[in-house]
């Protein structure tokens, strides 16, 4: 079996719809309590009812979410999908009255109700509560408020029915007169591939000629994602759109000031390495659908089956405890293995507080789809590690610590091939691999931070925001960051288009730089075995949101309000490329 088991989470349709239709009466629970949360007992009966009833909702969501990413195109999944999501907005709506109430309480009352130690991580929600009482507004305007989520999340929706939903594979015809059907799905891994210029040429505008079909809509769908977050910045009274991201989660704006200054300037080692590829391949232009050319083909075939032993074999070095987790986060049922027509793209781990961890891949066979399943088994052995070490409060950790455990078990699954491949050639490909990794995963990250950052900014400045000067900015940052001219392939100005995240989760992206350059850091002190490094590094997965990212990042000892951290990640770059260059040579 090589796809999901969502029996796992509802063993029949009826099953689900009986727990959809009794989330009303979880809603009702909530609503008796209006009035009622200046006393102890309102606040414990509020802290049972919304465990309660996140943990069904979220049970809900996943099922129905899931579905619909395993195809798109069926339309009673996207009924299905829909209707949860509806009531998921109505929930938001309708328990709106309940911060505002909880904060016409003194602080120190509402603390004192709960002192003792099975509240601790309640306390900590509510501790955070306050602290967030100045954004709050009145039960009346956060009612009205909450009316306008569903139209603000209507752009995400529209962009998945343009981008996704409507969006067919392609034909193209080679150089060698062979038909390919291109579509999201196999795009990069056909990149990989093809040998002749001209067909990577043919395949990247196979793709993006949709971007350009449609890219005075999709501009328009973007400036609507902008549009919303400045109206709740506004409203709620931030400085900018930006602080409305970083402040819930305590986050210093240097960190992220910090992370696209080093971007831009520290570039010199991702520079090198394309002009190392310019040369070797004797390429007169060296595109952006270039940079995927392979120095060495794998002569291994990477099956599922064959990842999962490696995956499997690479974290057994970590003890059993964590070679249990993830055994079991890879067991029958818990991975959607290889694409199918309509189905999401990309990959992703999810999680529910009762039903366990769950995979989306769409495995290749290849060398990348190794490290994908590698970087996604370290998301969910690190969820298993937060609900195994938080009560339900605190077990959900934010995506800013989220990409440090994914990285790590990458970091450790290239140093386990490194260590038991001889072959040179091997050798050269994993070594393109990681370069490849740490470019996507901290360079190309942080230039769409840094493309969200100066989009918002214009926006809040007045300037018009369009599919031109929304291609501008993104040609400006690629000639910073990678030194690569757009103006001779225009089409790739649209990679905005490109990026799901920005329109479902804005100022998102920059999140896997920061936990990237963390992880390395942290892997760093596991390897070189200093003390109590990997105690320390478990006891961050385990930490959930017990505290603030940036100080839960800390305790593992690395501090991302400086440069430092970044700045060992370029290091790392320089060192990669300086024994690529070697390897080449020799």
């Amino acid at each position: 079996m090589n796809d999901w088991n969502l029996k796992l989470f509802f063993n029949t349709e009826k099953e689900f719809e009986d727990t959809f239709n009794s989330f009303e009466q979880d809603i009702k629970n909530l609503e008796s309590l209006k009035g009622k949360l200046n006393t102890k007992e309102g606040i414990l009966l509020y802290r049972d009812y919304m465990n309660k009833a996140d943990l069904k909702l979220s049970n809900l969501y996943s099922y129905a979410a899931m579905n619909h990413d395993l195809n798109q195109k069926d339309v009673n999944a996207s009924k299905r999908y829909s209707k949860v999501y509806t009531k998921y907005m109505e929930f938001i709506d309708r328990i709106s009255f309940i911060d505002p109430e909880i904060l016409k309480n003194k602080k120190e009352d509402v603390m004192s109700w709960l002192d003792k130690p099975e509240y601790q991580s309640f306390k900590i929600k509510i501790e955070n509560l306050f602290r967030m009482n100045k954004y709050v507004k009145s039960a009346k305007i956060e009612g009205i408020m909450a009316k306008y989520n569903d139209m603000s999340s209507s752009f995400a929706k529209l962009y998945d029915a343009l981008v996704v939903a409507d969006n067919n594979s392609v034909d193209v015809t080679l150089t060698s007169g062979e038909v390919v059907s291109v579509n999201l799905a196999n795009y990069t891994s056909l990149l990989t591939k093809l040998e002749n210029q001209e067909d990577r040429r043919l395949v990247f505008e196979a793709i993006y000629s949709y971007y350009d079909a449609h890219k005075k809509t999709l501009a328009n769908i973007y400036r609507g994602v902008i549009a919303a977050g400045a109206a709740e910045a506004k409203n709620r009274g931030y400085k900018s759109i930006l602080e409305s991201h970083l402040y819930g989660n305590n986050i210093n704006k240097k960190v992220y000031t910090s992370l696209v200054s080093v971007a831009k300037t520290a570039n010199q080692p991702l520079k090198r390495y394309y002009k190392l590829k310019k040369n070797y391949f004797k390429l007169k232009n060296l595109y952006t659908y270039d940079r995927f050319l392979k120095f060495r083909e794998s002569n291994t075939k990477y099956s599922y089956d064959e990842c999962k032993r490696l995956v499997l074999e690479a974290d057994k070095e970590l003890g059993a405890d964590f070679y249990n987790k993830a055994k079991e986060v890879m067991a029958e049922g818990r991975v959607s293995v290889y694409p199918s027509d309509g189905k999401s793209t990309g990959a992703y781990s999810t999680h529910s507080y009762d039903k366990g961890t769950f995979i989306m891949l769409n495995h290749n066979d290849d060398l990348d789809s190794a490290f994908t399943l590698a970087h996604e088994a370290g998301h969910s052995i690190h969820s298993m590690y937060s609900i195994e070490g938080q009560p339900y409060e605190t077990h959900d950790y934010v995506i800013f610590v989220a990409e440090v455990a994914s990285t790590f078990n990458e970091a450790r699954f290239l140093d386990y091939l490194m260590d038991h491949v001889t072959d040179k050639n091997e050798r050269i490909v994993l070594l393109q691999e990681a370069i490849d990794g740490l470019i996507a995963t901290f360079y190309r990250q942080t230039l769409f931070a840094a493309f969200e950052y100066e989009a918002h900014a214009l926006y809040e400045k007045g300037e018009v925001i369009d599919e031109e000067v929304l291609s501008n900015i993104m040609s400006d940052l690629y000639k910073k960051i990678y030194g690569l001219d757009l103006d001779k392939e225009p089409l790739k100005k649209l990679v905005w288009c490109y990026i799901p995240h920005m329109y479902h989760t804005p100022f998102y992206v920059y999140q896997y730089a920061t936990s990237y350059a963390a992880s390395q850091a942290i892997y760093k002190k596991v390897k070189n075995k200093e003390p109590k490094a990997f105690e320390n590094y478990i006891n961050l997965l385990k930490s959930g949101s017990s505290d603030y990212p940036v100080e839960l990042i800390k305790k593992a000892g690395v501090d991302l309000e400086t440069k430092e951290p970044f700045m060992a990640v370029v290091e790392r770059l320089d060192e990669l490329v300086t024994l690529l260059e070697k390897e080449l040579k020799d």
